[in-house]
C-alpha cells in the first residue's frame, strides 16, 4: 500500500500545478523536476527560497509537503498539508496526501476521513476513490485478523483474509472476498435442508393423497384474485408518480450517457444554470469531464436506492452511484439538484453525499 500511495503523491503534486500563476510556473517546474530526479535536498532548498519571497504560494507549499514526505519527515508534511486544507478547502490533493501519510503510519480511520473530504470536494477525483478502496481493504484485513484472534478456528475469516493478502488488498479484492464469502455461506444451508427432509419423507406420502381439496380450491381463487388485483394497480400508479418517474428517467439517462461515453448526451443533461465545482467556468468543467470520461476504456455507472423530493420546479435526487471501470470500482452517495427548463429536467448542482 505504501508503494502505491507514494506514487500517487507525486502525481498529485503535478495536479496542484493548476494553482500556480504563469509568472512562477518555471520555479515550480524546476522543483518538480528535482523531485522526480530524487534531488530532495536541492528541491527543498529551492522551495524554501521561493516561499521566503511568496509564503502563501499554494503550489510550492504543496511541493514542499511532497519533498518532506519523500524524506520521511511525515509530521512536518502533515502540518503543511493540514494548513493547505485550511487555506484551500476546495482542493482534493492535500486531503489525499494527508490520507497517504496517515495510512503509512497505520492511522486508517484518519486516512478514510481525509479521503472522504477529498471526494466531497471533488466527486470525480478518481485517485481518492482508488486510495479509499485500499483503506477499506486494509480495515477489512484488520477486522478479519481480530476475528481470528478471538476464534482461531473461524474458517470463513481465514479464507477472506487469505484473499485480501494474496490479491494485494485493493478494492477489487474486497469485492472478490465478499463474493467468495457468500458462496461459502450459501453452500452450507442446503446440506442442513437435505438432512431435515430425510426424516419427514415417510410421513409425506400419507398426507399427500387429497384429490378433493385441489379440485375445490382452484375454482373460486382464479375468479376472485384477478379482479381484486387488477383494480388497485391502476389506482396506485396514476399521475401521482409521473413527475418523479420523469425525473428518475432523466437521472438514469444521464448515467447511461456517462457509461456510453456519449459526451454530447451527457453534457446535455446539465442546464444553463449548472454550477460547476471549484468556481470553474462551464467550458473548463466540460473539458475536464471530457478528459476524464472519453477513451478511458469500459465504464459502467448504475443508480440505486434513489429518492426524489420535488418543490415547484426544483427536484432533489439522492442515490447510490455505483461506478465500475477497468481501473476503478466505487460505491458512493450522490445528490443531484435538477430544475425544469424548457419542458425537461436538467442538472443544476452535483455533489457527493446525501
Amino acid at each position: 500500500m505504501r508503494k502505491l500511495f507514494s506514487k500517487t503523491i507525486l502525481l498529485s503534486g503535478l495536479a496542484a500545478a493548476l494553482l500556480a500563476a504563469p509568472a512562477f510556473a518555471d520555479e515550480a517546474g524546476d522543483i518538480t523536476k528535482m523531485i522526480r530526479a530524487g534531488q530532495y535536498p536541492e528541491a527543498l532548498a529551492k522551495a524554501d527560497a521561493t516561499l521566503a519571497q511568496r509564503p502563501k504560494d499554494a503550489q510550492v507549499r504543496f511541493l514542499k509537503g511532497v519533498i518532506l514526505t519523500e524524506q520521511g519527515k511525515s509530521a512536518d508534511a502533515i502540518g503543511i498539508f493540514t494548513k493547505l486544507t485550511d487555506d484551500y478547502p476546495d482542493l482534493p490533493e492535500p486531503y489525499n496526501n494527508l490520507a497517504v501519510l496517515y495510512a503509512s503510519s497505520g492511522q486508517y480511520e484518519k486516512a478514510r476521513a481525509a479521503l472522504d473530504m477529498a471526494i466531497r470536494t471533488n466527486p470525480s477525483y478518481a485517485t481518492a476513490y482508488e486510495n479509499l478502496g485500499d483503506i477499506h481493504a486494509k480495515l477489512a484485513s484488520q477486522a478479519y485478523d481480530k476475528a481470528l484472534q478471538l476464534d482461531s478456528a473461524n474458517s470463513t475469516a481465514k479464507s477472506k483474509l487469505t484473499l485480501l493478502r494474496s490479491l494485494g488488498a485493493n478494492a477489487t479484492t474486497v469485492a472478490k472476498a465478499g463474493s467468495s464469502a457468500t458462496k461459502v455461506a450459501a453452500a452450507q444451508p442446503p446440506v442442513v435442508a437435505q438432512v431435515a427432509q430425510a426424516k419427514p419423507e415417510p410421513v409425506a406420502p400419507k398426507v399427500e393423497p387429497k384429490p378433493v381439496a385441489p379440485k375445490v380450491e382452484p375454482k373460486p381463487e382464479p375468479k376472485v384474485e384477478p379482479k381484486a388485483e387488477s383494480k388497485p394497480q391502476p389506482k396506485a400508479e396514476p399521475a401521482v408518480d409521473n413527475n418523479e418517474r420523469e425525473i428518475l428517467n432523466t437521472v438514469h439517462a444521464w448515467a447511461k450517457a456517462w457509461s456510453a461515453q456519449d459526451m454530447k448526451a451527457y453534457l446535455a443533461h446539465y442546464g444553463n444554470d449548472f454550477q460547476p465545482p471549484k468556481g470553474q467556468s462551464r467550458a473548463a468543467w466540460a473539458e475536464e469531464r471530457r478528459a476524464r470520461i472519453v477513451g478511458k476504456g469500459r465504464i459502467t455507472v448504475r443508480i440505486e436506492s434513489a429518492s426524489v423530493s420535488v418543490k415547484d420546479n426544483t427536484a432533489t435526487v439522492k442515490f447510490r452511484q455505483i461506478y465500475d471501470s477497468d481501473r476503478l470500482k466505487a460505491d458512493s452517495r450522490k445528490t443531484l439538484v435538477l430544475t425544469r427548463q424548457g419542458g425537461k429536467w436538467q442538472i443544476k448542482q452535483e455533489h457527493a453525499g446525501g
